[in-house]
């Protein structure tokens, strides 16, 4: 087939058209932001969208939300990474304000921003969709429109290995470095209406482990474990393990188990996940409760002996947890602890207590004489006192947990009277406990 050079558009031609279309998809849409329902807009602005991405030579890289179950970590990091980046000309913003956290800004839908990266222009957008899922409920269909929200991030082609080899590595170390500056513990809860089965809030504990009344022995071995559990990346993929500990910790009530939980979240910068396996109704839940904890968590069961006998009609069985625990669901995710606490280690199934489960088992003691002392720093702020040799005296007699002697430390602030008080109180718990049997001389 013949064509005439008469008939075919000049060059000049096909620029002005581009031009022109440009400059109307730019019209409509400062059209759309002013006068078109929010429904409709984002409709539009995705089908312009298209036709703008179509007349480029740019190459456009899709970052999902999530893939099927699993939290796309890209799209996270992109959220923070460009919250950080908003100027004064983004016409509009998302800000909100969690409790007890300061304003959190990011980029709202069909808003463009551009990154400059070593020369390279890169232009991000943050577009959603939705799709409908048929729930099936007491023989009754129901409807859930389900948004599905991604970002799209355009660049010339020639730039393509830049951006999959340096800048995506370099927007998520920088993320990371924006919300380890601005994060905010976070204490998570089972519930089903909640977003991955979790529900949370602030986690405002103040534990550390300069307050924590415990052998002075067993805290160094656990700093040390963590400081080593935490540097070691590269060493669990190369031994081909999942990036991950687990903890017992076994004693009394009152010894300071779920302080010292409190403890670890805030010396790693770890959230919590307080995971009550009374209130997981199957296995499967359980593995959509695990691949739904992020990275740099610690997972808490708590009276571990009691939770499973508890679980009613085998809801969640001992071979769905240890696969929850040690099996190929325990690798959808990295730096992640796991602690168990019971106030009765022998009932545990031996099972459990193996490593690659519990790996390191730390006995929470009653009161020590230095756990005293940390107890008498934090709550009368003295580190020595006269009387301390005759409550030291007391400690090697009676058993008393720290959180008994705490108890009796608040009542007073006053340091003479508080230790009376306390001495005097052991003095009452002996007499007692000599009167019914039960005092257990150390």
């Amino acid at each position: 087939m013949w064509f005439s050079t008469k008939t075919m558009p000049s060059y000049e031609a096909i620029l002005s058209a581009t031009a022109s279309l440009t400059a109307s998809v730019i019209l409509l849409r400062t059209i759309a932001n002013d006068f078109i329902p929010e429904s409709i807009k984002d409709r539009l602005f995705l089908h312009l969208h298209k036709i703008s991405s179509s007349l480029s030579s740019q190459l456009t890289v899709v970052i999902e939300e999530s893939d099927g179950l699993t939290v796309n970590q890209v799209f996270h990091a992109a959220n923070v990474y460009l919250g950080e980046k908003l100027s004064s000309s983004t016409p509009r913003i998302k800000v909100k304000k969690p409790e007890k956290e300061g304003l959190q800004v990011t980029t709202d839908k069909n808003q463009e921003m551009v990154d400059v990266f070593k020369g390279m222009k890169l232009k991000w957008v943050l577009l959603s969709t939705s799709r409908n899922h048929v729930l099936k409920k007491n023989n009754k269909n129901g409807v859930l429109k389900e948004e599905i929200r991604y970002f799209e991030l355009s660049f010339h082609k020639k730039n393509r290995e830049m951006v999959l080899g340096s800048y995506l590595p370099y927007l998520l170390q920088k993320a990371k470095e924006i919300k380890e500056k601005n994060k905010t513990l976070k204490l998570h809860t089972v519930d089903y209406n909640g977003t991955d089965y979790w529900g949370s809030i602030n986690l405002d504990h103040p534990a550390s482990f300069d307050t924590m009344a415990m052998d002075p022995a067993v805290k160094t071995a656990l700093i040390e474990d963590l400081d080593r559990f935490s540097r070691r990346r590269e060493f669990y993929r190369r031994v081909g393990k999942a990036w991950k500990r687990g903890y017992l910790l076994y004693g009394q009530p009152g010894t300071g188990k779920s302080s010292l939980v409190a403890a670890m979240a805030n010396y790693l910068k770890f959230d919590v996940y307080d995971l009550d396996l009374k209130e997981i109704q199957c296995n499967s839940d359980l593995r959509r409760l695990l691949i739904g904890t992020g990275n740099g968590s610690i997972i808490v069961i708590e009276d571990i002996d009691t939770s499973l006998d508890s679980a009613e009609d085998d809801k969640v069985t001992l071979s769905g947890l240890l696969n929850f625990i040690d099996g190929l669901w325990s690798s959808c995710g990295d730096e992640r602890i796991i602690v168990f606490t019971t106030n009765h280690k022998d009932r545990l199934d031996p099972v459990l207590l193996r490593p690659g489960r519990m790996d390191m088992h730390l006995h929470m003691s009653y009161c020590t004489f230095s756990g005293f002392k940390t107890l008498a720093s934090n709550y009368l702020r003295i580190q020595d006192h006269q009387l301390f040799d005759e409550i030291k005296g007391w400690l090697d007699k009676v058993q008393a947990t720290p959180a008994a002697v705490a108890g009796e430390l608040m009542k007073c602030e006053d340091p003479d009277v508080a230790l009376r008080r306390l001495i005097k109180w052991f003095h009452n718990r002996a007499n007692t406990e000599m009167q019914d049997g039960s005092l257990n001389i150390k």
